[in-house]
């Protein structure tokens, strides 16, 4: 049967973000940028009413809901990828140390699996539909990446190919009763 909208917000840019460092449990603010796009959000939705807000515990995530004109329920289960050691490293700094090494393909020391953070995905998903209506998801790249991965039946790992920006807006939705990206990664 089919349900409501998940409408995925991405925070805005922080320092780490711009600069490409890893960053799940570190708590950034956002940047002067980071707030303007953040408000900017705000724009794009429009005072849209949602049966359901959802926020990570990260201050970058409920900055961007709050800036975006909404207050949030937090749940951990839109936290950030858990980068372990890699946490405030480039991919480049990774990638010297250990060639060829993306998110996608290999599990940070002391880190989250994909199918951890597929697993996380999957609750914030059943818990959305839950609600009977669109609901929104403010979060982060990687987890957001997985959620979309999620919403069309693919494996975690499948969020490599779903390219976010910060300040983005995407809508997973429906055509009929398939689930399908109606729109991703809108920026103003």
């Amino acid at each position: 049967m089919r349900q409501g909208n998940l409408w995925v917000i991405r925070h805005g840019e922080t320092e780490w973000s711009a600069s490409g460092r890893h960053t799940s449990t570190t708590d950034l603010a956002l940047t002067a940028e980071g707030e303007q796009k953040a408000a900017a959000v705000g724009r794009m939705l429009a005072g849209k009413t949602f049966a359901l807000v959802l926020a990570s515990p990260s201050r970058r995530a409920i900055d961007t809901c709050r800036l975006a004109g909404y207050s949030a329920e937090v749940t951990v289960d839109l936290r950030e990828w858990g980068y372990g050691a890699y946490e405030g490293l480039t991919t480049a700094e990774i990638q010297a140390e250990n060639p060829g090494w993306t998110i996608w393909t290999g599990t940070p020391p002391g880190g989250e699996s994909a199918e951890e953070v597929g697993a996380r995905a999957d609750r914030v998903i059943a818990r959305a539909l839950a609600a009977q209506g669109d609901v929104a998801l403010f979060g982060h790249g990687h987890m957001s990446r997985v959620l979309a991965a999620r919403w069309l039946s693919m494996e975690p790992a499948g969020g490599r190919l779903f390219a976010l920006s910060t300040g983005s807006v995407s809508i997973l939705g429906y055509e009929r009763e398939t689930r399908v990206l109606q729109m991703w990664n809108r920026t103003t």
